[in-house]
């Protein structure tokens, strides 16, 4: 009875071990009992896998090659491979139709040198710290040879995973990926890649090897040998702006005196009357029962309606306010009244003037908006009369008019209205003061002769009045 009890724990024992093999845990060094025959299993898997995708896309180029005999060799093609920028040839990668031989240089870019070279090589040189990269798996081992010191296995450190495994010639560090050791995942746009450090950082009073932290990492492709499938296309991302409004239905356009459209190559003369037409874009629909009205209009230096300075020229639901300033500024009857034309007289910004400045950029900036044809206080285009001093309005009642020496109500009738920006133009300053660099030449009169009842300064005496009236 005591033998079948035994038999019984030894076989629930085995049935655990397995059990956490085949889970493969934390810890796979921990179920080995040979971590030389683990790793040699490890590099047969490994190597098995290459030779499948090697012999895959060797049955490809056997099949899809047009020259050549089939009964030759095929040749390996490497999974990668990193060239400099002086050895890329872009022309010869150029996407084409049909097919064509690969040149030379893209030939020894490509094809692999002899696997039995590569062979002495490992043989001559063994490699001190070597690493194994699988799906689930990273495997590290150490030469002892590396430390003159019989535990220092015990600073040893993959991330913060200690040495699970040794022999005679190795330390051993066998993990899954899963595994608490610090394994650090990083996508890319190419590959996958796992990343850990192998650290070596003595406790001992005095050491006899120099502490080291070497950083390890495992890739895994995202995609093989892009030279079979051709061209992998390369995303760059980017901002997209797009308007929270819909794009104006309306434009105002700098003109000149012909009606012609000011563009970079024109510009304004200081003084000169600047020309503006607002009118609805091409292709909207047009309606005999309405009129445009451009209730305001600014001025600024920048694009950007918002900056500073900028300088009203009209105002007060449909006043030219500028017209008070220069009889150059006013609105322009036309054949259409969805068209409204005005004139400016040409202004500078003072401040924004350098010394060197030939020229200054400037930009408008007017709400428009289509009412019914007859004029109101809050929809109108009135210019003002400096002789009769008072306003009128271009097609209507000169009455709606009279608000703009005060406050115009902006009216509870609700219109399409949009604040539309001009494109830039520019104000010549080379000319300015250059004609006015003279003295007058004045006949001086005698104190005593002066008189106001001269018939000769007849003409002058309301200026004399006048004289110290501040204006």
């Amino acid at each position: 009875m005591a033998l079948i009890h035994v038999c019984l724990l030894l076989l629930l024992s085995y049935s655990a071990c397995c059990q956490a093999q085949s889970r493969g845990g934390p810890d796979v060094g921990a179920f080995l009992e040979d971590p030389d025959l683990e790793w040699e299993r490890m590099e047969t898997v490994i190597g098995k896998e290459n030779m499948h995708t090697s012999t895959t896309d060797a049955e490809y180029w056997r099949s899809s090659s047009s020259y050549g005999s089939s009964s030759s060799g095929v040749k390996k093609l490497p999974e990668s491979v990193i060239v400099t920028s002086s050895k890329i040839q872009k022309e010869a990668f150029k996407p084409e139709k049909g097919s064509r031989p690969l040149p030379n240089s893209v030939k020894e870019i490509l094809l692999v040198g002899s696997s039995s070279a590569k062979a002495s090589m490992k043989a001559a040189r063994p490699k001190l710290i070597e690493i194994l990269c699988h799906v689930d798996r990273m495997y590290v081992r150490v030469r002892r040879e590396l430390f003159k010191t019989k535990e220092a296995y015990k600073d040893l450190k993959l991330g913060s995973c200690p040495v699970n495994q040794g022999t005679k010639e190795h330390y051993y560090f066998l993990y899954l990926l899963k595994s608490k050791c610090g394994f650090k995942k990083e996508s890319n746009v190419d590959y996958l890649s796992i990343g850990n450090s192998l650290s070596y950082k003595p406790s001992t009073p005095v050491v006899r090897e120099l502490p080291f932290d070497i950083p390890l990492q495992c890739r895994f492709p995202r995609f093989f040998h892009s030279y079979k499938v051709g061209f992998l296309p390369k995303l760059q991302g980017g901002t997209v702006f797009k308007a929270l409004q819909p794009k104006s239905t309306y434009t105002i356009t700098p003109q000149d005196a012909s009606g012609n459209e000011i563009t970079g190559s024109k510009s304004y003369n200081l003084g000169d009357p600047m020309f503006f037409e607002a009118k609805r874009a091409s292709g909207t629909a047009k309606s005999g029962a309405q009129r445009i009205y451009v209730n305001k209009c600014f001025m600024t230096a920048a694009s950007d309606p918002n900056s500073n300075p900028k300088y009203t020229v009209i105002d007060n639901q449909g006043c030219m306010i500028d017209g008070k300033v220069t009889s150059q500024s006013k609105f322009y009857t036309g054949d259409s009244t969805m068209v409204q034309k005005f004139s400016i007289g040409a202004m500078v910004f003072k401040d924004s003037i350098s010394s060197s400045a030939s020229s200054q950029q400037l930009y408008m900036h007017c709400e428009i908006a289509v009412k019914n044809k007859a004029p109101t206080i809050s929809s109108k285009a009135c210019n003002y009369d400096m002789t009769a001093k008072k306003w009128k309005e271009l097609y209507g009642d000169d009455s709606v008019c009279t608000c703009c020496e005060s406050t115009c109500s902006s009216g509870s009738n609700k219109a399409s209205k949009n604040l539309v920006s001009s494109h830039s133009w520019k104000v010549d300053l080379s000319a300015k003061d250059e004609d006015v660099d003279f003295e007058p030449l004045m006949k001086m009169v005698e104190a005593e002769t002066f008189d106001l009842e001269d018939p000769d300064m007849a003409e002058h005496k309301d200026f004399l009045n006048y004289w110290e009236h501040d204006y």
